[in-house]
């Protein structure tokens, strides 16, 4: 659970620790990600704090470029060398990102598993699925091969591949898109990890295929008994699965709470213009209300709000104050708005991105 007392106003305050919750498994204190430029410094994530506990699944969505995969992969250790990392990311009482390199990896994969967004690359075309999936297990213990691909096999079968100890011979482009997916799935559980992070797993399938892998994901989660860390940027994905929700934007957070709260009653009008945008079959209206602009250069971040030159809402105040994630009127529910009391008194905040309706 993440709530207002874990973490409040102050972001320097949310850097401790005390009052550890016995159920939590992950904690994100402060994250930052610069990428160092020939035209300067990308500030790709912007102070990240969030906690999860265990058997909670969490969603993380935003627009493309908003930090969602770049501050996983951080927590990961899967950043390029000229990466700059700060914060903590304190797993089961270990701030991972100070450990020694030999230690990381001891975790990531065995601790921590990874659902990749594209399994054609994120899986080697030259080794057989069962010698990738064997060697998963035989990096982190000392077992013969043959009991690595016994589990391999039992992976697969859990995954819902049929003819699982055949398929251990087949090379991943003998696999459709949604069985290589099921193949990095088996990979990411196949150590039993506390942890599972899958980014965007159902990109480039179709619907049908979408709703398959993310019943599997659920089903594996029951079955090794894991949290998970959805990243996408469907809404609707998250809605289906996902118990928490973080928004993002411009490398930060923006709002955060139950997926019910958030999506219901949103109290940052970046949330409410990404709930305006999806198409329903009820609308009266013939056209969908996207939110204008794009999101802001993270080389150069003006003063203020970063969504400030797209917000309905904008006043002065916006332009020079940068929000912090405060607590709003409902229970466990933060958001990064100065305006998010307006929100609140709106039945559906989704319309202020209807032309003329921003409070100015």
């Amino acid at each position: 659970m993440m709530t207002g007392e874990r973490f409040g106003n102050d972001r320097d305050q949310r850097s401790g620790t005390s009052g550890a919750d016995p159920t939590e498994l992950l904690r994100i204190e402060n994250l930052a990600v610069d990428f160092p430029t020939d035209d300067g410094t990308v500030h790709a994530v912007r102070g990240v704090s969030f906690a999860l506990d265990e058997g909670e699944v969490l969603g993380i969505v935003g627009e493309s470029g908003s930090g969602k995969s770049v501050s996983m992969l951080a927590v990961m250790g899967l950043l390029p060398m000229s990466a700059r990392v700060s914060g903590r990311a304190v797993f089961r009482g270990r701030d991972v990102l100070a450990l020694p390199e030999r230690e990381r990896r001891s975790l990531r994969g065995r601790k921590i598993g990874m659902v990749f967004q594209d399994p054609m690359t994120a899986l080697n075309p030259v080794y057989s699925v069962g010698d990738q999936l064997a060697e998963a297990v035989r990096s982190h213990e000392a077992v013969s091969r043959r009991v690595a691909m016994d589990r391999a096999a039992e992976m697969l079968d859990l995954v819902g591949i049929p003819k699982p100890a055949e398929r251990l011979s087949a090379y991943p482009h003998e696999f459709s898109g949604g069985m290589r997916q099921r193949v990095m799935i088996a990979m990411a559980v196949i150590n039993q990890p506390d942890v599972i992070i899958a980014d965007e797993p159902t990109t480039a399938l179709d619907v049908t295929v979408q709703a398959q892998i993310l019943e599997k994901l659920i089903e594996v989660k029951d079955a090794v008994n894991a949290a998970i860390i959805l990243i996408t940027h469907d809404l609707g994905v998250v809605a289906g699965v996902a118990g928490q929700v973080l928004v993002m934007y411009a490398g930060r957070e923006v709002e955060l709470g139950s997926t019910a709260q958030v999506f219901t009653t949103p109290r940052m009008p970046y949330t409410a213009g990404l709930l305006g945008s999806i198409p329903t079959l009820d609308t009266t209206e013939n056209r969908l209300r996207p939110i204008p602009g794009a999101p802001p250069s993270l080389i150069n971040l003006p003063p203020g709000c970063p969504f400030s030159p797209r917000c309905p809402l904008v006043q002065e105040r916006c332009i020079v104050d940068e929000p912090d994630l405060q607590e709003t009127d409902r229970r466990d529910h933060l958001a990064a708005c100065h305006h998010w009391d307006r929100l609140a008194a709106c039945d559906d905040p989704t319309t202020f991105f209807r032309t003329g309706a921003g409070i100015r």
